[in-house]
C-alpha cells in the first residue's frame, strides 16, 4: 500500500470552493455573498440563536428548579450478565479487572445492575450495586463489595 492508495481516493473528495478568483470561476466578484449587508462582511454571520438584539428566548423564559450539575455523581452502568460473561471461571473480580477488560471507562465510577444472570460464586468489587444485583450475587454464593467513591 502506498500513500496515494489510501482511502478516500482523490476523485472521491471534493475540492474546496476557491472564491474570489475571477468572474469565470463562478464565484468571483462578491464571492457568492451578494451585495453589502451584515453577512457580506468578514465575520458577519451570527449564531442561529441570535435574535437581532432582541432579548433571547433562553433569557426571556423563567428559570425554575434546582440544578446540581456541578456536584452530580455519574456512575457507569455495568450489567451483571456482562461481568459473568467476561470473567467466567474467575472467583474474584476487582475494579481494576473491569477497567482492564474495557467494560467501563478507566477511572469511572461503576454501578452494577441486575441485568443478566450469574451462576458462579464470585466476589465483585464496584462503587455501587443495585439491590437486585447484590441479591443475585448473594444468591449465587458470592459477595458484592461496595467501594468508597
Amino acid at each position: 500500500m502506498r500513500l496515494h492508495e489510501l482511502y478516500p481516493y482523490p476523485e472521491e473528495s471534493r475540492d474546496r470552493k476557491r472564491v474570489g478568483r475571477g468572474h469565470a470561476s463562478g464565484q468571483g466578484g462578491t464571492s457568492g455573498k451578494g451585495h453589502k449587508g451584515q453577512n457580506a462582511r468578514s465575520g458577519g454571520s451570527r449564531p442561529a440563536r441570535f435574535e437581532g438584539g432582541q432579548m433571547p428566548l433562553a433569557r426571556r423564559l423563567p428559570k425554575r428548579g434546582f440544578k446540581n450539575a456541578l456536584f452530580r455523581v455519574i456512575y457507569q452502568p455495568l450489567a451483571l450478565g456482562r461481568i459473568a460473561e467476561a470473567f467466567e471461571g474467575q472467583a474474584e473480580v476487582s475494579l481494576e479487572d473491569i477497567y482492564a477488560k474495557g467494560l467501563v471507562r478507566r477511572g469511572a465510577l461503576v454501578k452494577v445492575l441486575a441485568d443478566g444472570e450469574i451462576k458462579a460464586a464470585v466476589t465483585v468489587e464496584a462503587h455501587r450495586f443495585s439491590k437486585s444485583a447484590a441479591d443475585k450475587i448473594a444468591a449465587a454464593g458470592g459477595t458484592a463489595k461496595a467501594l468508597e467513591g
